[in-house]
Parts: C-alpha cells; sequence; structure tokens
C-alpha cells in the first residue's frame, strides 16, 4: 500500500480556560478528522527532544518522524533552511537561517520576526554581494520573515559557532562565538560577528525600512542568526525504506528535510507555509501524486504559527478548516494514511512544549476511540509511540493490508 503521512505542525496544546477548559484541537469542530479516528487506530506520540533543547524542535522532530536518528543524522538547522528555499548548498558551505528582526539603538531586541514582515525582497538584495576576508555571503528569501544565509570560502569554514539570535525580547543581540576550538571555528565566527554588524548598518538605513516606521510598523533592521551546518551524506529515503518518496511543504525547513533525505518536492502554487496557504490545492496533490510515489510526506504549518502567536482561537479555527478540506485524502483507497503532529505547541506559552501529540492511522481495524483529540487518543490501541518507531509501524501495517 501506499503511504501519506499528514503532519499538523505544533497541533497538540494545553486546556485554554477561554475555550470552556479545552484544547483548541478539542474545542474544534472535526467530524471528518473523529470520523477517521473511530474508523481507524489512535494513540500518542512521545516527541523528540534532547535534555539541553528543553522542549521539541521542528528539525529534529521530523526527522525522528520520518525514520531518522536525530542524534546521527541531524545536519544543522541552517541547511535544511537553505535547501528548502532552492540555495544551492555545497560542501564546506556554513549554512545558518535568519530571521528579519527589530533591535533598539543598543541592539536589544524588540521583536524576533518584526511584525512577522513578509515583503522582504528589497532588504535581502541590500545584503548581496558582501565579502569579509575571503568569505562571500548569499542570502535568499524565505517565506514570512525568514531568510537563508551561506558563508562560502576556500578558507576552511566550520558550523561549530554559536547563534547570534537570543530567542526573546527585551536582551541584547549574542555575539557569535565559537563553540570548539579550532582556527576554523573561531574565524567563522569572527567573519559572521562583522558580517552581521554591517548588515545592520545598511538595513537600518534602508528606504523600505524607513517607510515602514513612518507607518508606524517596526523595520526589519537586524539578521536574527542560527542553526549553522554543513553538508554531509544522509542515507536517502529510498534507500532506507526501499520507497519513492515525495514532499508536499510551504515551508523552507519541511522541504529541506525532505529534499536532503531524497525526497522529491512537489510544488503547489497558493501553499504559502502560512495562514493564507491553500489547503485544497496541497491535499489535492496529495492525492493526486500516490500513484506516482509510494509514501507522500504533507505538512501543514500554520496551526503552529497562530499558537506561537497565542492565538488559540486562530489556531482551532484552522484545525477546523484542515478537517473541511482534508476528506479527499481520507477517502484514498489502497493507501494507509497517518495523521499527527511533529510536536504541540502551547498557546498559553506562545512556544513548543513536550505533551504528546495525538497520532491517527487509517487501518482496517479499530480500536474504541472516537474522537482525535490529545487526550480521546490517550484511550488508542497505538497506546504511547516513541516518534521514532512511526515509520516502521506505518511499513507494517500497510504490508499487512497489502497481503
Amino acid at each position: 500500500m501506499n503511504i501519506i503521512l499528514v503532519v499538523i505542525d505544533g497541533l497538540g496544546d494545553r486546556l485554554v480556560s477561554e475555550l470552556q477548559n479545552q484544547t483548541p484541537l478539542e474545542a474544534a469542530a472535526t467530524p471528518n478528522l473523529d470520523e477517521f479516528a473511530e474508523k481507524g487506530l489512535t494513540g500518542t506520540v512521545d516527541t523528540f527532544y534532547s535534555p539541553e533543547q528543553g522542549y521539541p524542535r521542528s528539525d529534529t522532530a521530523h526527522l525522528a518522524l520520518l525514520g531518522y536518528d536525530p542524534e546521527q543524522d541531524y545536519l544543522g538547522r541552517g541547511p535544511y533552511e537553505v535547501a528548502g528555499i532552492g540555495m544551492d548548498l555545497q560542501q564546506g558551505d556554513v549554512a545558518l537561517r535568519a530571521n528579519f528582526g527589530t533591535v533598539d539603538e543598543n541592539l536589544m531586541v524588540k521583536d524576533r520576526r518584526a511584525d512577522r514582515i513578509s515583503e522582504t525582497q528589497e532588504l535581502v538584495e541590500s545584503l548581496q554581494g558582501q565579502e569579509i576576508k575571503g568569505v562571500k555571503f548569499l542570502v535568499k528569501k524565505a517565506y514570512g520573515h525568514r531568510a537563508g544565509l551561506i558563508m562560502r570560502s576556500e578558507k576552511k569554514l566550520s558550523a561549530e559557532v554559536t547563534n547570534g539570535d537570543p530567542h526573546q525580547t527585551g536582551v541584547e543581540v549574542n555575539r557569535v562565538e565559537p563553540e570548539e576550538d579550532s582556527e576554523a571555528a573561531m574565524f567563522t565566527a569572527q567573519v559572521l560577528n562583522e558580517f552581521l554588524e554591517k548588515a545592520h548598518e545598511i538595513l537600518k538605513n534602508h528606504s523600505f525600512n524607513e517607510k515602514r516606521k513612518e507607518q508606524d510598523k517596526l523595520p526589519g533592521n537586524y539578521l536574527l542568526v542560527r542553526g549553522a551546518g554543513q553538508l554531509e551524506n544522509t542515507e536517502s529515503f529510498t534507500d532506507k525504506f526501499g520507497l519513492k518518496a515525495a514532499c508536499i511543504a510551504g515551508g523552507a525547513l519541511y522541504k529541506g528535510v525532505g529534499k536532503l533525505v531524497g525526497m522529491d518536492l512537489i510544488n503547489v502554487p497558493g501553499d504559502t507555509g502560512l495562514p493564507d496557504t491553500d489547503l485544497e490545492a496541497k491535499f489535492e496533490a496529495a492525492t493526486r501524486v500516490t500513484g506516482d510515489y509510494e509514501f507522500v510526506f504533507v505538512h501543514v504549518k500554520p496551526v503552529d504559527n497562530l499558537a506561537e502567536d497565542g492565538n488559540f482561537r486562530g489556531k482551532k479555527d484552522f484545525i477546523e478548516k484542515i478537517d473541511r478540506t482534508i476528506k479527499p485524502v481520507l477517502d484514498l483507497s489502497d493507501t494507509l494514511v497517518a495523521i499527527t503532529a511533529d510536536h504541540s505547541t502551547c498557546s498559553a506559552l506562545k512556544r513548543h512544549c513536550v505533551d504528546p501529540v495525538p497520532i491517527v492511522i487509517g487501518d482496517s481495524e479499530q480500536d474504541s476511540v472516537d474522537e482525535f483529540s490529545e487526550e480521546a487518543c490517550e484511550k488508542g490501541s497505538l497506546a504511547e509511540i516513541k516518534q521514532k518507531e512511526i515509520m516502521n509501524k506505518l511499513l507494517k501495517l500497510a504490508k499487512v493490508n497489502q497481503n
């Protein structure tokens, strides 16, 4: 049987008093997902995170979902981001993800996303062509406030450097420091700091940002960088599992994960990865390509964004939108469909949290659960499954049903 894995980013949550003490998923009207849960197998997923992270991250969680070991196969966030937006990553490059953020005159972070600025192409173009001490800096716009950054040089560079992004507001931007005592790491950190200082001078005086300030909008005047990594060979998904695979995603990270594990990227017009994304087109594409691919990874991003903004009502509403549009996928024959999340995103905390996430797998068998929610799925026959074990579970179920 073909397999479709639908990942609803940040789906899980905690109880919200304004939603009658329910989670956004519990409060949402989801007749299609509930019916799918009633006819299939349910459970919860123990999401992957390392102790030093403190909570799950999208990059490592997705590697685990796709059957890889993040502790061995993770490249750093940067390579996945830049690959996902179509940048040509070469051996020896150092890749980083970046936000256009807002800082004050003392370099204190006011907003890590500059009011979720999206029209950043002029800012990106102003940073192109920079070269410092033989290191070229390549910048490309990603979706929304994000960008990809590549450092390229004939000199040896190292990804063992700290983040410039402090991941919080009200504090000064971090100075990038080497994380190992090597000449390459010290050189990389030094040159990257010089670039960030130069980029800030360019951005804070840019006419585009001056117009934003006149409109009482926050300027995108600083590049907050993090997730440095370098390209290494990763076993392809096809070699690992024997399945020809495709990836349907709007966000750069998820495209990049798919691309770097050897999946074909399926471009869907209107799939922005933002709340205005064309869900109907995304799910239609998934149903259309199942004849050409044995495994299709479908990523849905906006639920996570809404929760990170504390918008629990928007999260509930978007879950309902998913329910209204996903039915063609749920109705596919000769296809094993699984729906889960990479992690929970708690609306009250406005960040990822460690709580398990629900999972439902359409199967010829079924359990006693008749609702797709965090609490209901705890009673499912799949019990609690480790995120790294999901692929093996899907492969076994697909084989059984095929027979």
